[in-house]
């Protein structure tokens, strides 16, 4: 198990192997991020998430949001979701994200994390809607949270520190190789905005 916690080199892969996962670090301030984050509570249509487990629907305390340049729909956990359309703040996220990353994104699912009780389980982001091995870019606002890296196969762990403000992209292989999780904790009050800016494939194939 590793901690990152050092200087992030966005060139840098964190995992050792069967994948690419880059740490950007803050690519906003202090204040750039706060702005943001209160736009997104205030402006986004936060929903609390649905899953079906052993046929029954459950109700997530975490809320949710999904959006994208068409009505794209998007299944998992068994529900599926259509997008809405952008909003001004969101597409000024994302070309941002963009322009560090070479990327091109068509859809964005945000997660708010009311405190560290909220989280989220080990699982890998490879539905059948997304693009194969297409890059998802994380993006991170309000209270700092560790992000964990699982090797499906050799259960080799990978650990770092989410900070207010930054950027993780996950692309390649990772998603076949490696599971991620956003592990809870009782020592964080504060909530969290995620933003994983994706690319749904249009082709309706992977490609």
């Amino acid at each position: 198990m590793e901690l990152f916690e050092n200087l992030p080199d966005p060139e840098f892969n964190l995992l050792p192997q069967d994948g690419t996962v880059n740490y950007y670090g803050k690519i906003f301030n202090q204040e750039q991020s706060d702005y943001f984050y209160q736009k997104l509570l205030q402006t986004i249509d936060w929903r609390n998430d649905e899953a079906i487990i052993f046929g029954k629907k459950i109700l997530t305390k975490r809320k949710v949001a999904w959006y994208g340049e068409e009505n794209f729909e998007y299944t998992y956990s068994k529900t599926t979701k259509n997008a809405l359309p952008w909003t001004k703040e969101l597409l000024e996220l994302k070309k941002t994200v963009e322009e560090k990353t070479g990327e091109q994104f068509n859809s964005c699912l945000l997660n708010l994390y009311h405190d560290g009780s909220e989280g989220m389980a080990y699982h890998s982001d490879g539905e059948k809607d997304l693009k194969k091995n297409g890059a998802i870019a994380s993006l991170s606002l309000g209270a700092e949270r560790k992000f964990s890296f699982k090797h499906k196969t050799t259960k080799e762990k990978i650990e770092l520190i989410l900070e207010n403000g930054s950027l993780l992209v996950m692309k390649a292989q990772t998603q076949s190789f490696w599971l991620h999780r956003l592990p809870p904790t009782k020592k964080i009050f504060l909530p969290r905005i995620n933003l994983t800016f994706r690319t749904i494939d249009k082709t309706g194939k992977q490609i």
